[in-house]
């Protein structure tokens, strides 16, 4: 019994840790037309469900890296779907007319050159790109 309790904490030690190292992984980028310096995470999810597209009174526009781990991370954190399932969301949307497939890139440079140059574009990369021209946001 002992050793169980043990191996059940032990679990949900590693199972939360993990799950903060994710977000860690992760910068959430903006263009400088979106004033904020925060974001929550469920407004942050609004925006990429397309829920909602005004931030801080600026329209935004969700930006999506096509793979890698800084995306699986973002969507796994933030968004509570797996990429297929994010797809499928799109696709929904785009079958009832409600929403679009946002834009989505190859690379952390390119997310970071197009919200750079795009008024609104709200995106992510990996922590560790450079990411001069945009504001990074704080996720709350």
């Amino acid at each position: 019994m002992k050793l169980t309790v043990q191996f059940v904490a032990t679990a949900a030690v590693l199972v939360l840790a993990s799950r903060g190292a994710h977000g860690a992984d992760v910068k959430v980028i903006a263009n400088p037309s979106v004033a904020m310096k925060a974001v929550s995470a469920d407004d942050l999810k609004d925006i990429f469900l397309e829920n909602k597209d005004l931030l801080g009174g600026a329209h935004v526009e969700p930006v999506l890296l096509k793979n890698g781990a800084a995306h699986e991370a973002f969507l796994s954190e933030y968004v509570g779907k797996s990429d297929a399932g994010l797809r499928a969301y799109y696709r929904s949307l785009i079958f009832t007319g409600k929403g679009a497939i946002p834009k989505d890139f190859g690379s952390d440079a390119e997310v970071v050159a197009y919200v750079a140059k795009t008024r609104g574009a709200i995106g992510y990369v990996r922590s560790t790109t450079d990411t001069a021209g945009v504001n990074v946001l704080a996720v709350k």
